[in-house]
């Protein structure tokens, strides 16, 4: 991420109540917007997660197979990266609030459907769209952030947004192993799907009050297809065998994945540098890759976020497979990581001047603090004692600053027109450093308990310190590139 990025003359400076392009409104109005908004989000976001506990079951009840298994799980991953740079175009060309309730229905209806299926076939299938549903719900939410907020309410904003993304990661195991373990009404695992029903009902009364009136934008304007499937191809080619590579055992396929993904990418933005060139309008403008901060803070984004999701990854399955924690005491145990990030990232903007430009790169260095704390006080088997709980604060505590000031930073140049593509932009990237971290330090993991005779805490443990090594070194590449940024 970025260090505080100056604000261009267009950006708002932080006592300020009005940007251009902005509506700031009535502040009960804007309250009700970013409540419904975040809270669409947040179970967008749980959805990632709450699965993962209920896989075990699903696979007993519906007989699947282990590759229908991993798609089940996967597959709303899938089509939510792929799909997340278009949904933020449509919203852009449709209207916020049209995508945000389309999204909502879409999302709440597949969610039914994926409590009421009958096989794994039909589950992998409502998943995807239910995947597609979050993909055109959650870019709108950073649009409507930079349409609607300026000035302080915007970096409070920010700060809920962020704190949405790292509660929702722990929250999603928690609260699935509460619905499965209490199996309410007979439903087992199907509650952790039929709960959004009720939730998605609700925003979307809710929603239709309280999101703004779209202006009739689309006219005369048309959906870049061409950079659609180019972008969407390449992005597939690099989240299917991140997501299923690992326990494939990484063949041939994944790796000629990962390969063509580079090419079409490339592919990509030649053709819509090309159509930019021509008047037309391309997925991503090419001016907002030129802006300053937003490559420093696309990689930033992608660094904090391959931590969080890879910490969090091996972590649980050292939690749950090491020392034999169930599903609920083990989302309950990394809460303190999910609470000091919410805490930061809402208070940051409040604290001396004089420490602002400092704060991402030390919030990168308190994130490699953290995670090698962890994996120090984990090996050898035990539970850590109060020293893990301190680790787990200060791994939170360090994203949030790495992550909130980046984000508010890199947005202050943004034209509230180029909303749709910066949102779009960092919210894909943010989906893919969750995969990468998943599928890079979840590979690592495996790897090496595999490795490791006989299982048990012992060889766990051995094999999250090695994690810790690796996380603390991304971490620290990320306070690398901060200072740099820092320095120009």
């Amino acid at each position: 991420m970025t260090t505080t990025v100056p604000e261009s003359p267009r950006s708002p400076t932080p006592g300020s109540s009005k940007a251009p392009g902005t509506d700031n409104g009535p502040a009960t109005g804007r309250g009700r917007l970013l409540a419904v908004v975040l809270a669409a989000q947040f179970m967008a976001v749980l959805d990632v997660f709450i699965v993962n506990v209920a896989a075990p079951t699903i696979r007993t009840e519906l007989d699947a197979s282990g590759a229908a298994l991993q798609l089940i799980v996967a597959g709303y991953t899938i089509t939510y990266a792929v799909l997340l740079i278009t949904g933020a175009r449509l919203g852009d060309l449709f209207g916020h609030r049209r995508a945000v309730l389309g999204g909502l229905a879409l999302f709440t209806a597949a969610s039914l459907a994926c409590g009421l299926a009958q096989s794994g076939g039909q589950l992998i299938a409502f998943r995807m769209v239910q995947g597609a549903g979050a993909a055109l719900l959650v870019p709108q939410v950073l649009s409507l952030v930079q349409r609607h907020f300026a000035g302080e309410a915007r970096t409070r904003a920010l700060g809920l947004y962020a704190a949405v993304l790292a509660v929702g990661a722990a929250a999603g195991q928690v609260l699935g192993g509460l619905l499965v373990g209490a199996d309410l009404f007979g439903t087992g695992w199907r509650a952790a799907f039929l709960v959004n029903v009720p939730v998605g009902a609700a925003l979307l009364v809710l929603g239709r009050g309280a999101l703004p009136a779209d202006a009739d934008r689309g006219a005369g304007r048309r959906l870049d297809l061409v950079g659609l499937v180019l972008l969407g191809g390449s992005v597939s080619l690099l989240t299917v065998p991140l997501v299923l590579g690992q326990e494939a055992d990484w063949p041939l396929w994944s790796w000629l994945c990962l390969a063509s993904c580079a090419v079409l990418f490339a592919l990509f933005r030649g053709y819509e540098s090309a159509l930019a060139r021509r008047g037309g309008a391309p997925l991503i403008a090419p001016r907002v890759l030129r802006l300053p901060g937003i490559r420093p803070a696309a990689f930033q984004v992608l660094a904090v976020m391959a931590v969080n999701a890879g910490y969090l990854f091996a972590l649980t399955l050292h939690i749950q497979s090491g020392l034999g924690y169930g599903p609920l005491r083990a989302g309950l145990t990394v809460a303190p990581t999910a609470v000091a990030f919410g805490a930061v990232g809402l208070t940051w903007r409040r604290w001396p001047a004089r420490w602002q430009r400092a704060l991402i790169p030390a919030g990168f260095g308190l994130a490699a603090a953290g995670a090698l704390g962890t994996g120090l006080a984990l090996h050898g088997g035990g539970d850590g004692g109060a020293g893990l709980y301190l680790a787990f604060v200060v791994i939170g505590a360090g994203l949030a600053l790495a992550f909130s000031p980046t984000l508010t930073g890199a947005l202050a140049t943004v034209r509230p027109e180029d909303a749709a593509d910066a949102s779009g932009l960092l919210t894909t990237v943010t989906q893919l450093g969750m995969l990468i971290g998943v599928a890079g330090f979840g590979t690592l993991f495996l790897g090496r308990v595999e490795t490791e005779r006989p299982l048990g805490a012992y060889s766990s443990s051995d094999a999250l310190l090695i994690c810790a090594y690796a996380l603390a070194a991304v971490a620290g590449a990320g306070a690398v590139s901060g200072l740099v940024r820092r320095r120009r």
